[in-house]
């Protein structure tokens, strides 16, 4: 048999912030120094590396389970299917429910069984749970749920990517205008036809000098903030990790499918950072001695940031239901979804529709 998407749906906040908006930030090193350049010089380096123009915030009266359930709603009804009839319910995110404000994060319960309450479904029998797995977390979900109903576990599963970073980060931190909210949804199902949906996966963990790369840390201002923790990372080695572990693993898996690189029409890869995406892209066709197709790599970073664990399925709704100027998905295409982060994780899917 086979597992493939029914229905797709995203929340993407409506409050927008600009990188202007951090023109008045105190900027400081990890090394608690204040940055040298001005914010403006800050910001303008910042988007010639990263893309991102503005990014999306959660507005403070919704939380990441209020915009997970929106976007498995949208997901249920795009798939037209009786939520009841789901027999999973996964939920990705890294900080549970982070209170507006406060930094302090509530998970209890689970993600997954505050969603399933947010969409009323009743069912006992339809299980909730949640996966902690850096921003590969969403595929991490969709690979769970494939192996579930390969394995004649479930028919039918949402799996979820939500996550309110916005809420995580510290001001004074130039790292902190990555960062962006938002959902993503899918809705798949068991299908007969072993000839589409999801043809191969692979995920890989490495923690030998990697576990720290991205870490909880106290506020690069001096003396600020108290004991309050924020998230941190160190960039180049996540750089330099994901140029040189991403695109193999993206070719383990698609040799696993059998499919010609030829048939790959996209390449849905976690938005974190346009250069380090391109980078990523070119190396992995390198491997094939093909050069790199045009308009094979979509993004959204530009606009919406980096939401983690949201951003390859925004990505996919927003392809799906035409919201992405310049690119489309027929029927008969392969794509390859593929994200890296903090664990460090990575993984990648071969979906063909």
């Amino acid at each position: 048999m086979g597992t493939i998407i029914t229905g797709t749906g995203s929340y993407i906040p409506d409050l927008v912030k600009p990188n202007e908006h951090f023109m008045s930030n105190e900027f400081y090193a990890d090394n608690k120094d204040p940055l040298t350049d001005n914010n403006e010089v800050i910001i303008r380096k910042f988007k010639d590396i990263t893309g991102i123009e503005e990014r999306r915030y959660l507005s403070k009266e919704l939380s990441s389970s209020d915009a997970a359930a929106i976007a498995g709603r949208k997901a249920i009804d795009a798939a037209g299917i009786d939520p009841e009839s789901i027999d999973q319910i996964i939920v990705a995110h890294n900080f549970g429910n982070l209170l507006h404000g406060s930094n302090q994060s509530d998970m209890l319960p689970s993600i997954g069984s505050k969603v399933k309450h947010l969409l009323a479904i009743d069912n006992p029998n339809c299980v909730a749970y949640d996966v902690i797995f850096g921003c590969p977390g969403w595929v991490q979900g969709m690979i769970q749920a494939d192996i579930f109903i390969k394995a004649g576990m479930a028919q039918r599963c949402l799996v979820i990517g939500s996550e309110t970073l916005s809420r995580i980060i510290d001001p004074h931190d130039r790292d902190s205008m990555i960062y962006s909210d938002g959902a993503g949804a899918c809705l798949i199902e068991k299908n007969e036809d072993q000839d589409k949906g999801i043809l191969s996966h692979a995920s890989q963990t490495y923690t030998t000098d990697e576990s720290h790369y991205i870490y909880f840390g106290e506020s690069n201002k001096p003396d600020s903030n108290g004991k309050a923790r924020f998230l941190k990372m160190h960039g180049r080695k996540i750089y330099e990790f994901a140029l040189n572990k991403v695109p193999a693993a993206m070719k383990t898996v698609l040799d696993e499918s059998g499919l010609p690189i030829e048939k790959i029409k996209k390449i849905l890869i976690h938005q974190a950072n346009e250069k380090m995406d391109e980078a990523i892209i070119k190396r992995f066709y390198r491997l094939f001695k093909k050069p790199v197709p045009k308009g094979i790599m979509p993004m959204s970073i530009n606009k919406l940031g980096n939401s983690s664990v949201a951003t390859v399925p925004t990505l996919l709704d927003l392809i799906l239901h035409g919201n992405l100027e310049d690119h489309k998905i027929d029927k008969g295409d392969a794509v390859i979804l593929a994200s890296v982060g903090a664990g460090m994780n990575i993984n990648a899917i071969i979906y063909q529709f």
